[in-house]
Formats: structure tokens, sequence, C-alpha cells
């Protein structure tokens, strides 16, 4: 008999990037969720494949591999960067609607913000029972009956989470991995980025008492 001393497999999280993608909500999302010690996967949806483009401000993204070689692999994770050039481009590729319906029907957690839930997934009615935000200039496309002004809006019953951009961007991503490994695992990676207090994921001292 052999002793199993495999370890538990890591978070795995694809990042879909496009030319027009805003650079922090995608470089945010990268880096703290590597922080976290998730697999991450960065994904072009370039129709030509293309591993290097431009974002929003002209600052250039390299993916690893194109959204093509990995449609078919399971993630826990799904993101989806904001900016409007990256969100109509999401908009438009049918490989990465059929990615992002797969992880649905598949419980997946499925991230997206700034213009992206409403300009991809609101578009193709992809959650069309969802609460969730946007970028504010985006958020009169949303029913209002699902709309939420909330700088980061979570669907439980969907698992789908929601934010408003750049400004949003690191608390989206410490939201993914609350979601994922827990409000411990993001307090632990938001301590030593001196987060702002307000964010909610300041660590307490070991020697302070929980209790008020």
């Amino acid at each position: 008999m052999t002793n199993d001393h495999s370890q538990p497999r890591p978070i795995r999280v694809a990042v879909c990037i496009a030319p027009g993608t805003e650079e922090m909500e995608a470089i945010n999302a990268i880096d703290i969720l590597i922080r976290a010690g998730f697999d991450v996967t960065t994904a072009s949806v370039d129709s030509d494949g293309a591993l290097m483009m431009e974002g929003s401000r002209g600052i250039k993204l390299v993916a690893d591999v194109p959204l093509v070689q990995i449609a078919d692999e399971p993630f826990d994770c799904v993101v989806l960067p904001g900016g409007l050039g990256g969100a109509e481009y999401f908009r438009d590729s049918p490989l990465l609607l059929e990615f992002v319906r797969q992880h649905k029907y598949d419980g997946k957690l499925v991230a997206a913000i700034c213009a992206t839930p409403a300009v991809f997934l609101e578009h193709h009615q992809v959650y069309p029972n969802a609460l969730m935000t946007s970028h504010p200039a985006f958020l009169d496309t949303i029913p209002a009956s699902r709309r939420r002004s909330r700088r980061v809006t979570f669907d439980v019953n969907n698992n789908l989470l929601t934010s408003q951009g750049p400004g949003t961007s690191q608390e989206f991503a410490l939201e993914i991995i609350t979601r994922l490994a827990g409000k411990r695992k993001a307090a632990e990676v938001a301590e030593p980025m001196v987060m702002w207090p307000h964010m909610n994921y300041d660590v307490m001292p070991k020697n302070e008492s929980t209790s008020s």
C-alpha cells in the first residue's frame, strides 16, 4: 500500500483579454490572484490568436495562450476585465460566449467588471435573472430590477461577481479570492499590499480579541 502525498490542485483561473481591455482591471486581477497562489492563465480573445495587444490606454498586454487553446479546459473562475473596446471584442467573440456559458452551466464563478457586465453579459442574456453592476455609464442598460450600484456585487444564486471600474478592481480581485478560497485568504493577500482599511480586508493582530 502506498501513501498518497499528492498536493491538492491549485485553483485555476482564466483571465481573458482582448484589444481594448482596460489595463488596470486586467493586471490587478492577474497580480492579486497570483499572490493568492492561484494558477492563473491569461487567454487572448483576439480573433487572430495574437498574444500581444494594446489595452484601452495603449499599454501592451501579453496573454499566455490564445483562448482557443484552452477553450475545452475547466477553470474554477473566468475573469472578464472591462474597457469598452475590450468588452465589445468579447461581445463579438462566439468562442468566448460559449466558454463563459459552459462555465456558468458548470456552476463555476464568472467575474466581470466595468463595461463587460452590460456590453457582453447583458447583451447576450448570459445571466437573464442575475443581479449585477457595471461601470456607471452602462448601468442603465441593465433592467432596474436587477441593477445594483455597489462597487462590487455578488449574485449568490448565479455565482456571478460584477464590479464597476478601474478604481474598484482591487476590491473585485479580493472578492474573487474570497469566493474561491475564503475571506481569511483574501486578508492574507491584502495585508502586505497595504490595502485601504475601508476595504474590510485588514488583518486583526493575533493578540487582539475578535469581540467588540
